[in-house]
Formats: structure tokens, C-alpha cells, sequence
């Protein structure tokens, strides 16, 4: 598959990128797209969620009232979580849930997605360019003039540009990454993929390699 080189204005260039077969022209594995985006998903859980059980609320320890002849239920303390201000029952404690998914799985779920999106001519590949200095404006003005200022965009760079980042960390629908930190998650999530020209050939290798 082909796709014209276009200039940070917009123009095409004369040049040509071929994107690989291997990777962006697959049979697509849906269940391993599903197995790469969930474990992506709870691996951003912190999981530091706690709730006070009995044993660690403040209060008391006195029995409140006698065993028996009251015509209500014993009670043991203040802290019983059938009161308010008890513990809590069967309450969040801090815990992992990241989940661990194979290599391989991995791979075939990015070379899925990028399938998906090659598919849809959801794919642009942008000659390199840099910065000067960060701004936020130069990069409403590239999005613009590639016609996905309203458009979800996932920008690939072959290592981080620190003026290219910081550009367009603060903008609602962009996200920024390298080659080597593509996801599933973030490919799927984006309406339009941005390569810029030298990060194809990286993005290639590394999922060649890790076959």
C-alpha cells in the first residue's frame, strides 16, 4: 500500500511511502484486540481504592448495650458496621488489576488495529519536521492544514521532540507518541493515524522483529 508524503501545509510531495503488507494489510484478530485493549485498560488502574473496615475505624470497644433482653440484636461495639460510622462490610482494599497478555498477542492486536485504519484511509504520513520552540498554535495550524482540526488525531513520532509534545499535549483530541510506544488502545481510539515520514520504517521494524 502507497501513500503520497504530504508537507506540513498540506501539499503532497512527489515522494511515496510503502507501508508493509505484514503489518498493515492482515487478516485482522479481533479477540486479540479485544484481550491488548482490555489488559491496556486495567493496567491504568491504580487500584489504591480503600475503605475502612471494622477493625481500623476509630471509636470504642465498649459493649453498647447488654447481651440479651433488649429485643434487638446483640452488639459488640460502636464500631459494628450496622452502625453509622462503622466499618465497612466487604469494602475496597488496594489491589493489581493489571493484566498480563502475551507478546505475540500484543503484536498481532497493533497489527490489527493499524490493518483497521489502512483500511479506512485512515492513515496520513507527514514529512519530518520540528518546532522551533513550542507552541500550541503552530500545532492548530498543522492540524488545520491537513484538515483534522476536528478530528481525533494520534501523531507517531520516531523518538520524542520535545517542542512537538509540548505543542500538543494540551489539546483535547491529540495524543503524541513514538514509534516504539504505539498501542492498540491509542490507534483504535483515533480517527486519523499521523506518521511522520521517518517513523514508518521504525514502526515496521519493530513489529517485524517481534514476530
Amino acid at each position: 500500500m502507497e501513500i503520497a508524503v504530504v508537507k506540513t501545509n498540506g501539499e503532497k510531495t512527489s515522494r511515496k511511502v510503502n507501508l508493509s503488507d505484514s503489518i498493515f494489510a492482515i487478516e485482522p484478530n479481533d479477540h486479540a484486540i479485544y484481550l491488548d485493549v482490555k489488559s491496556y485498560l486495567a493496567n491504568q488502574r491504580q487500584g489504591t481504592h480503600k475503605s475502612k473496615q471494622r477493625n481500623e475505624v476509630s471509636g470504642s470497644t465498649r459493649k453498647i448495650k447488654r447481651q440479651k433482653g433488649t429485643g434487638g440484636a446483640r452488639a459488640g461495639s460502636i464500631k459494628n458496621p450496622q452502625f453509622r460510622g462503622g466499618g465497612r462490610i466487604f469494602g475496597p482494599v488496594p489491589r493489581d488489576y493489571s493484566i498480563k497478555v502475551n507478546k505475540k498477542i500484543k503484536d498481532l492486536a497493533r497489527k490489527s488495529a493499524l490493518t483497521y485504519k489502512a483500511r479506512e484511509n485512515a492513515i496520513a504520513v507527514l514529512e519530518d519536521f520540528t518546532f522551533e520552540q513550542p507552541k500550541t498554535k503552530n500545532y492548530i495550524s498543522l492540524l488545520s492544514a491537513l484538515s483534522l482540526a476536528d478530528k481525533k488525531t494520534l501523531l507517531v513520532l520516531p523518538e520524542v521532540n520535545k517542542n512537538i509534545v509540548l505543542s500538543g499535549r494540551n489539546l483535547k483530541n491529540t495524543k503524541i507518541t513514538t514509534a516504539d510506544q504505539i498501542n492498540t488502545y491509542d490507534v483504535l481510539n483515533a480517527d486519523t493515524l499521523i506518521f511522520l515520514e521517518s517513523s514508518v520504517p521504525k514502526v515496521e521494524s519493530l513489529l517485524i522483529k517481534e514476530s
